[in-house]
């Protein structure tokens, strides 16, 4: 029965992973299509016009269409299932992945756009031609940039209604990087465009090249504080965060009131992928109860919390002492005190 349990626990899981990764992969395969398009347009428009903002829009799609593929590539290989070699799945490749696209935006899209924006302010360019091919290619893509923002938009919203919180929040908070990125990826890109079409509408009305330069450093500057913060998202969940604080809470909750614990001596937990949870936790267990006792309390906690966290895949539950002075060390230096025992004493 227990392994019966643990199957439809893994099942429900995997279920819940199928369908997120499916909608994740519905968002980053419309932003590659979209991509696309534009930058090829990009390329064309900024060729004929001679716009040091167009062509540094163009590569900032260009490195948005490669980003997309990284971003397809993580998510296939990071629902690999668990193996010997790696028994806790490969769920954290996909911050390998996401982490790569931002350092491509940085070296693709944002050095490019500050080389072609110094580049112009220096006077190293040729005659701007006639712009209105431009204009054309900056609202057709506009158009096109803000059907694939709002696929992303929808998706995170959705996302953090399901774990009830503020859409600022979940984007500091979230284990699922993929939509993140393609959301900050098309927030970039709607930005950027605003500014190569001032950049060249500046330069046609004033005949000074100079504003076209200045729209193009703008981009580079905004491409770089995207690849900033996407790196930095992706970091933290490379290295390891615990989980949400709410999960935390509960499951210390569920662990102290087990009638066989006698106190909570030590709980880690850490994100090992997209909704994914490891959890460890010392436990002081009543003297009074047998080994048998232990075990089947042990195994019992361990469905508790997988059937009240979807995204728990692993417990471990271990019996010491409370009073060990090694333990009492690890802890306060984690947590700066120990822990609370089930009930004062």
């Amino acid at each position: 029965m227990a392994a019966d349990a643990r199957g439809k626990t893994i099942g429900m899981a995997d279920q819940r992973d199928r369908g997120k990764a499916g909608e994740s992969g519905l968002t980053v395969a419309l932003a590659f299509l979209a991509n696309l398009g534009i930058a090829i347009a990009k390329i064309v428009a900024a060729l004929i016009t001679g716009s040091a903002s167009l062509a540094a829009e163009a590569a900032h799609s260009v490195a948005d269409t490669f980003n997309e593929v990284l971003l397809m590539v993580g998510l296939r290989r990071s629902g690999r299932p668990a193996d010997r070699s790696h028994p806790l799945g490969y769920g954290k490749e996909r911050y390998i992945w996401t982490l790569l696209v931002a350092v491509a935006i940085f070296g693709m899209g944002a050095l490019f756009a500050l080389y072609q924006g110094v580049q112009t302010l220096t006077g190293h360019t040729g005659e701007e031609a006639d712009p209105l091919v431009g204009y054309a290619v900056l609202g057709v893509s506009f158009v096109l940039e803000a059907i694939s923002w709002q696929q992303a938009v929808r998706q995170v919203r959705d996302a953090a209604r399901d774990e009830a919180l503020p859409f600022t929040a979940y984007i500091r908070r979230t284990d699922e990087p993929t939509a993140i990125s393609v959301l900050l990826e098309d927030s970039a890109a709607l930005i950027g465009l605003l500014l190569a079409f001032g950049g060249l509408g500046l330069h046609h009305l004033t005949g000074s090249a100079i504003w076209d330069g200045v729209g193009s450093i703008l981009i580079g500057v905004l491409l770089t504080a995207v690849a900033l913060v996407l790196g930095r998202i992706n970091l933290n969940l490379l290295i390891g965060p615990q989980a949400d604080p709410r999960l935390v809470a509960d499951v210390r909750a569920r662990l102290t009131a087990a009638p066989e614990v006698e106190w909570l001596v030590d709980i880690v937990t850490m994100t090992v992928g997209a909704d994914r949870v490891l959890v460890c936790a010392r436990l002081d267990f009543r003297d009074a109860i047998t080994s048998a006792d232990l075990e089947r309390a042990c195994v019992r906690m361990a469905h508790e919390l997988r059937d009240a966290h979807d995204e728990i895949d692993e417990v471990f539950l271990e019996p010491v002492p409370r009073d060990d002075p090694e333990l009492r060390e690890r802890v306060i230096a984690r947590y700066g005190r120990t822990l609370r025992p089930k009930r004062p004493e």
